[in-house]
Parts: structure tokens; sequence; C-alpha cells
């Protein structure tokens, strides 16, 4: 097989370096790739947002499976432009990317299905966001950008003036670009992280193995995420 990886970072590494070991991939090219990414696979420089011409590339170079690893080009429809031109890759499509995408979107989610979540709500708004937080008087409390924001769109607030700035700065100031139309302010909970990811086609589901995240900068998680 000849495979096409979508990103350029540490993520993407990870899959080219485990893919390279299969016996059926014969051939492997990343968009863009980087450096150390060279040294597994061809680099092709294409922006992982440039979905005519990653699809364009896959034709041309009859790729028999594209993966699209990073959450934006998942968000905003890859695996559906690849679908479309009957290409066959892997990831989740533009509806289910929602689930990460959309923080608002997930947690309306676990509501609705009973899925155990932090107690939350939304906001379109900093003045109806802020007179939620001042009324709850719970800290600290968890304010996060709706979207996307590269790792970067929760802030978590030890008291109502930093809870107060964070609203501000998503909701007014739009620090986070369109990822802060909304805000989730949620409780705070705490203890450790475990993700368990699975593959799934749909009918079949494969676990991997669980992985703990570590999202506090510094020593002692005394910075932001």
């Amino acid at each position: 097989m000849k495979v096409l990886v979508i990103g350029g970072g540490g993520r993407e590494h990870a899959i080219i370096w485990k893919l390279a070991q299969s016996k059926n991939v014969s051939k492997i090219y990343c968009a863009p790739g980087n450096g150390g990414i060279a040294d597994l696979a061809e680099c092709v420089p294409i922006d992982v947002m440039d979905f005519e011409k990653l699809t364009k590339f896959a034709r041309e170079n009859n790729i028999d499976l594209t993966v699209v690893a990073p959450d934006d080009p998942l968000a905003a429809g890859a695996v559906d432009a690849f679908e479309a031109n009957g290409l066959r890759a892997f990831g989740p499509n533009k509806a289910a990317a929602l689930i990460e995408g959309s923080k608002s979107f997930s947690k309306d989610l676990m509501k609705k299905y009973n899925i155990p979540t932090a107690d939350y709500e939304v906001f379109e708004n900093s003045t109806d966001a802020i007179n939620y937080i001042k009324a709850n008087n719970k800290f600290p409390v968890v304010v996060k950008a709706d979207g996307l924001a590269l790792g970067k769109g929760v802030i978590i607030a030890k008291t109502f003036e930093e809870a107060e700035n964070a609203v501000h700065d998503i909701l007014d100031d739009k620090i986070f670009g369109t990822a802060g139309a909304k805000v989730v302010i949620e409780e705070f909970l705490t203890g450790p992280e475990i993700s368990v990811l699975a593959f799934t086609d749909g009918k079949t589901m494969k676990p991997m193995v669980s992985a703990q995240d570590h999202k506090r900068a510094y020593d002692n998680d005394e910075g932001p995420n």
C-alpha cells in the first residue's frame, strides 16, 4: 500500500514510525511533514487545510489510504473531502469530529446520554457568563473556549478576577479567534486524566492502550495548559 499521512508534528511522526514497520506498506508520504519525519517518509509541501491539493496529490500518486491526524483538518471535513473523491481516508468525518471540535456539543452529548461529566453551562456573551460565575461562587472554575485552540483554550481560574478576565479574553477580545465564539464554564475536577481511545469502523472496536495526558506547563502543574 501507498499511504499518505497528513500533518507535521510528533503525532504524525509516531504514526509514520509504526506504519513503516508494516509489511503491507510500500511507500509513505507526509504532507507537510518535518525534518524528523523525512527519515521515514517522503515529505510533500502541502498545507494540512488545502484539501483540493491533498486530494489531487492522492489521486495522481495512487494513494491507497490517507491518515488524517491533526484536529483542525478533521474538524473542517478533510475525511469528507477524500471520500467525496472516492479515496479512502482514516479519521472521523466532519460530523463525528464535532465531538472534538466543539466543547459545548460534546458536553451536551454527554448530558443527553447520561455520560458522567463535570457540571457546566454554555454562554455566548460575557455578561451572562460572569454573572453565572459570580452566582455559582465556586473556585477554581474552568473557563473553556468552545472550539479548537491548539490545546491552549482552557483556563483554570483560581479566583473570580481570573475567571472574569478569562471570559473577557475569550468572548470580547477574541484571543482564540472564532474558537471563542462561545465559552463553557465548567466545574473544576481534580485527579489523573486517562485517555482510552479505540479504532472503530462503526461496527467493531479495537481499544488502544490507555495513556495519560500531562497538560500543565512547568513543574508541579504550576503553569497554564
